[in-house]
């Protein structure tokens, strides 16, 4: 049951990340992010929530570090399921060091990765993502769907000097690379519903495309086409009531890259958090008034 007219407050924790993982070197670099308190609000179908790491929540992080812009839009139109990222990390360590314990800081390392992941929700009528993600509508049965899509995504990696750490000796090494990937998609997506307002949604989609890397190092492999793969999973669980809610929820995005020779790497995303939300319904001249200068109005015409 959906209600555009309600106004849905929300506060929320969150930790957001992209993480770069060199399976083959057993190493895999943290971003400097951290603990992220918001505030947000749903009302008329428009979104939009806040966040920034409060300090005493964050004391791990590296006080010097550069800092870094991680963006990712969540959107659920009717029977579809549509994430955009666009991330943009400078500054990277390996929290347990590689060798002698010490903390290995790379605040030279950026990372950028921007890309789409969309879903088509077969069963669209019976499944609603609004429900579980913003709550500003609730799910009364049970419903289970296949999901058919298609992503795509560009990352870059790049240092001021060679990106795994010299002293591994590793046998294939960079300090600048590109990567493109593209394919299709398909999986599962289902929402249990159980007691009175509790809920668990979640999905899971696996992608096979071709994926192409260019690398500066003389020895690496440029513009080689490949078969790639991975994967995207999301997780909500929580209780959606007409006027309180909460929910605790995961998304993760795994994307392997393309080789070069026996380096394997990947780039996995993550987003944490908790949410609280209080529900009113607004007067009359507040929702009308809203509706004039609401963004989305245009493409309602």
């Amino acid at each position: 049951a959906e209600d555009p007219e309600v106004l849905v407050l929300r506060s929320y924790l969150s930790h957001k990340f992209t993480a770069l993982q060199f399976s083959s070197e057993d190493i895999t670099y943290q971003p400097n992010s951290g603990l992220n308190a918001g505030l947000g609000f749903t009302f008329q179908n428009l979104t939009i929530n806040l966040a920034f790491p409060p300090g005493f929540l964050n004391r791990n992080r590296e006080a010097d570090f550069p800092r870094f812009f991680d963006l990712q839009g969540h959107i659920y139109p009717k029977n579809w399921i549509i994430d955009f990222f666009g991330q943009f990390y400078k500054g990277y360590r390996i929290p347990d060091g590689i060798g002698d314990g010490a903390k290995y800081l790379r605040p030279d390392l950026d990372l950028l990765k921007v890309g789409l992941h969309a879903n088509y929700i077969f069963k669209g009528d019976q499944i609603s993502m609004p429900a579980a993600v913003q709550q500003s509508a609730i799910q009364k049965k049970s419903a289970f769907s296949p999901l058919l899509g298609f992503e795509m995504y560009r990352v870059q990696v790049k240092a001021d000097s060679l990106v795994l750490p010299a002293q591994l000796s590793p046998k294939q090494n960079y300090q600048q690379a590109d990567f493109l990937q593209l394919g299709p998609n398909a999986g599962m997506i289902g929402t249990l519903v159980f007691g009175k307002g509790f809920f668990a949604t979640g999905s899971f989609t696996g992608n096979l495309g071709l994926g192409n890397a260019w690398n500066q190092d003389q020895q690496g492999e440029n513009e080689n086409w490949k078969l790639c793969w991975g994967y995207h999973a999301r997780a909500y669980l929580g209780y959606n009531g007409p006027r309180f809610g909460m929910n605790v929820n995961y998304i993760h995005k795994s994307l392997i890259l393309p080789t070069f020779g026996n380096l394997t790497q990947e780039v996995y995303t993550g987003n944490y958090r908790f949410v609280l939300v209080y529900k009113i319904h607004p007067a009359q001249k507040f929702a009308t008034s809203f509706g004039k200068y609401n963004p989305l109005r245009i493409f309602r015409k």
